[in-house]
């Protein structure tokens, strides 16, 4: 498949392209470096290119490879799924696309060995990635499948009419609803963490406390962003000397050492549906481990009545 366009003014060719096919920066990039990218019949690898008035630009958008040789040994719950969108339920420990470092199957892996339909435009080891989750958070995600529909979903993500509600359980409760807004870059001191820095890039993000544990030592609580920086949520919890359970990388410490992830789940997403522009609301099942644990150590009767989704919108109201 492939888009033409004519320059009308004077621009730089990431630029341009971002406007004209609504992808981010990042994603324009791919498609320039790989030779994608033709202006007036010349192969440009120069992001910065310097456009002028009249010329034409010819755009090739990747077709879907072939599966990696990666063993795809496991299965992905499937909530809701058209010609256009696919919503899933991402397991826990599954990496969402490949990478230099990744040297596993992806959850991309996975859905190219069940032949589905995927967009193109993320560059070949993202297609149909709209977002993401990171490898050890499990819950909901949309994918697109049409490039129309990735367009329209990756616009949603920028004015925020999709988003998604997250559960934690932390090692200690909240004094109260809270806000954090705090950015968030690489942290100078560990390569392998995020941390709360002063040039980092802006991040916010509402935390509503929805129930304690029946020793009162734990908490369940809903997240909110309104950002997606990497690990946003683990790194405002540790700013205020909150961990989630499991999170080792970003503070927690106790005797829970048989828990071999964090407990962070992407609950719930809505949306609009980039077609038919039908209002949508999806929830992921919780995890067999998390949901052990809360039938464990909570009031399961209390805790039920606050997942829906009717209580979990009014959970932020106070938000500005």
């Amino acid at each position: 498949m492939h888009k033409n366009f004519i320059v009308l003014e004077e621009s730089r060719l990431d630029k341009y392209l971002s406007q004209k096919l609504e992808e981010t920066r990042n994603q324009i990039e791919q498609l320039i470096k790989k030779e994608y990218v033709k202006v007036d019949g010349k192969i440009i690898t120069k992001t910065g290119y310097k456009l002028k008035e009249n010329q034409e630009i010819l755009v090739e958008l990747p077709e879907a490879e072939e599966p990696k040789d990666y063993e795809v040994d496991f299965d992905v719950e499937i909530i809701y799924e058209d010609e256009h969108i696919l919503v899933i339920n991402k397991p826990y420990d599954l990496v969402v696309h490949g990478a230099p470092s990744v040297k596993e199957a992806t959850l991309v892996d996975w859905l190219k060995a069940k032949k589905v339909s995927l967009s193109t435009i993320s560059g070949e080891e993202r297609h149909g990635i709209v977002h993401r989750l990171d490898k050890g958070t499990s819950g909901v995600m949309v994918v697109a499948k049409t490039n129309e529909a990735h367009v329209g979903l990756s616009k949603q993500l920028e004015d925020k009419t999709m988003g998604r509600y997250y559960l934690a359980i932390l090692d200690m409760p909240l004094k109260d609803n809270i806000v954090i807004e705090k950015p968030i870059g690489r942290s100078p001191n560990n390569r392998l963490k995020m941390g709360i820095v002063p040039d980092g890039k802006n991040a916010k993000t509402a935390f509503a406390k929805l129930q304690t544990s029946t020793n009162e030592k734990y908490e369940l609580i809903c997240c909110k962003l309104f950002t997606g920086r990497t690990h946003q949520i683990r790194v405002h919890l540790n700013s205020i000397n909150r961990h989630i359970l499991g999170d080792n990388l970003y503070g927690f410490k106790g005797e829970l050492n048989k828990i071999n992830r964090f407990y962070l789940h992407a609950f719930n997403l809505y949306l609009i549906h980039p077609i038919t522009n039908e209002k949508m609301d999806f929830k992921a099942n919780i995890t067999n481990d998390i949901n052990e644990f809360i039938n464990k150590n909570f009031n399961m009767e209390t805790v039920n009545e606050k997942l829906g989704k009717d209580y979990i919108n009014s959970a932020f109201s106070f938000i500005d």
